[in-house]
């Protein structure tokens, strides 16, 4: 499935797939909220050491499968495959857009 995503997203999940950290990070603004696996990290420090734990453990691949978008609110279905039991799951991304970065990302079921 092709979607247009918002730049920043389709740049985010880019860097996702080639496990480059310094390209998640900086989709991220300085003062980002991310929320997985019951923790929250703000910020650029934290979100960077949250990529690169989540990326060496995991290792995922993120294949797109729907999209959702409701002003600066953007749900993004996507088929994650990786280093982790039960791979591959349909996890959502909800994001929060700011002006020309994500401020805001919780990912869940």
């Amino acid at each position: 499935m092709t979607l247009s995503l918002p730049e920043k997203l389709a740049a985010y999940f880019a860097a996702v797939n080639r496990r480059d950290i310094d390209g998640m990070l900086s989709c991220f603004a300085e003062d980002a909220l991310v929320r997985d696996e019951g923790e929250d990290m703000r910020g650029r420090a934290e979100i960077r050491a949250w990529i690169e734990r989540t990326t060496e453990k995991y290792g995922i691949t993120a294949e797109i499968e729907g999209m959702e978008a409701h002003g600066d609110a953007i749900k993004i279905a996507a088929r994650v495959s990786g280093t982790f039991s039960g791979s591959p799951i349909t996890l959502n991304y909800n994001f929060t857009l700011g002006a020309r970065e994500i401020v805001g990302l919780e990912i869940g079921l």
